[in-house]
């Protein structure tokens, strides 16, 4: 069992409905795609000095890339115009995946390491081949 401390007064239940009548769905897919992006950055090693001993945990990123990938289209029409810094910071987290991983540089063919993806949601596995640039939403 929990200590959930003393139940709520009439006056903070009211707050809190009144806070979340102001709270929009919207708001709620955005933080979480920030906190994702953040997660995901600080998962990959993301712009971390190699003394800073932090270990990349490239699964865990690559899970956050795909669930912002999975969220952002939710909220792209009716933000789009505000998702230029999520759409910088994905291809950004993109870019340390492939790099991390072993999918960039190099002359690489269809079907090679270099041309790997991360599974689409709800695949599992290792990353499928495709020959073609890993693009978000596509």
């Amino acid at each position: 069992m929990s200590d959930q401390g003393p139940p709520l007064t009439e006056e903070e239940l009211r707050q809190l409905e009144a806070e979340l009548e102001r709270v929009h769905v919207d708001d709620v897919i955005l933080q979480t795609i920030v906190s994702l992006i953040n997660l995901g950055a600080r998962k990959g090693a993301v712009g971390a000095p190699p003394e800073a001993g932090i270990t990349p945990d490239y699964d865990q990123l690559r899970i956050a890339i795909e669930a912002v990938r999975a969220l952002t289209p939710v909220i792209e029409p009716r933000h789009g115009d505000k998702l230029a810094q999520v759409r910088d910071a994905v291809a950004q987290l993109q870019l340390a995946y492939a790099q991390g991983t072993g999918a960039a540089g190099g002359a690489a063919g269809p079907g090679s390491p270099e041309q790997q993806q991360p599974p689409s949601p709800g695949e599992s596995g290792p990353p499928r081949s495709s020959g073609r640039l890993w693009v978000p939403g596509q």
